[in-house]
């Protein structure tokens, strides 16, 4: 983002002195800001799942406390609200729907089935990349990273056949939130635009949220009327029960605004590096804090899939680098 980054810049003119000295401790810090949010969110939101078991609705939370944080933001001029036009909206909406999807499958997968496996499946979202960019945008995806992309899908599959908390329901939704992540990045190249990274998702944010409202309502609505706000007070107080949800919608928030702030910063082949080393962590931190049960076969597929994750982000970022350097 164009004006996103000269903020920062005119910030590290101010201030000369370590972080100007040495740019690696910031991009470090946010690097590490980064997983921790996600890994975090990741517990917190499953945690809210096992009393809880409403996705639509805790998504439909998820965007909210997003929205509510950057029209404060907005409020106060950081960063200044960028107009919007019509031009704009017809831009971002196909954006923003994408987002709807993936993240209300995801987050139904996230309820359905362990965390760690959830993550192995989202790990397969490479290969809907490539077969998007080569299918869909028709433009050639080299062998070397169709050949790369076979361990995921092989170590996918292996994880698959022995997963212990395995349903259709969230290995389907997952695969959707694949195909899904996926459009958003193809619609998102097409939206690119002047405005800065923050104004952007908040816009998406919002979209999003209206997006998510009514399904949320019509799957979810009654059951929650009836039982479902109840049965969780009951189990866990209603300070608790709220508290968390806030801190769910706020963890959210958090790491997707680093996420993009951290973007800014590296080079693609450093950031595609830190996605796999995300859910690396996201799958330990919840094996290790859930005390999952993973059988050995599902252990090696989990991690031949994120082997293969890395060699393609490697791949993938060495041709991005070179058609740079052009």
């Amino acid at each position: 983002g164009g004006a996103h980054s000269h903020k920062i810049r005119a910030l590290e003119a101010k201030s000369p002195g370590l972080l100007e000295k040495y740019p690696a401790i910031t991009t470090g810090f946010f690097f590490f800001m980064w997983y921790f949010l996600n890994v975090i969110f990741n517990i917190l939101n499953k945690k809210i799942y096992n009393y809880f078991p409403y996705p639509y609705f805790v998504s439909v939370i998820h965007l909210l406390v997003g929205v509510v944080y950057c029209l404060l933001s907005w409020a106060v001029g950081l960063p200044k609200r960028a107009p919007i036009n019509a031009t704009l909206l017809k831009l971002l909406f196909p954006v923003a729907l994408c987002h709807a999807l993936g993240h209300v499958t995801s987050n139904v997968s996230f309820a359905t089935v362990a965390v760690s496996f959830a993550h192995t499946i989202k790990a397969l979202e490479p290969f809907f990349n490539a077969a998007a960019t080569q299918f869909v945008l028709g433009q050639t995806v080299p062998l070397s990273l169709w050949l790369s992309l076979a361990p995921v899908v092989l170590g996918v599959s292996m994880a698959s056949l022995t997963e212990l908390s395995f349903s259709w329901k969230g290995f389907i939704n997952a695969m959707i939130s694949n195909i899904s992540f996926t459009y958003r990045s193809i619609y998102s190249k097409k939206a690119m635009t002047d405005m800065d990274s923050t104004n952007v998702y908040a816009y998406i944010s919002i979209i999003a949220l209206v997006v998510c409202i009514p399904p949320a309502l019509i799957i979810e609505g009654p059951q929650l009327m009836q039982y479902g706000l109840n049965d969780a007070i009951a189990k866990v107080g209603m300070t608790k029960f709220v508290s968390d949800l806030f801190l769910v919608g706020l963890f959210y928030h958090l790491y997707n605004q680093i996420a993009t702030n951290t973007l800014e910063r590296v080079a693609p082949l450093t950031h595609a590096v830190g996605n796999v080393l995300k859910r690396v962590f996201v799958i330990g931190f919840s094996i290790i804090i859930f005390g999952n049960k993973i059988t050995t076969q599902t252990g090696i597929g989990t991690c031949i899939a994120i082997a293969g994750v890395a060699l393609y982000s490697y791949i993938k970022a060495k041709i991005e680098e070179e058609k740079r350097g052009r």
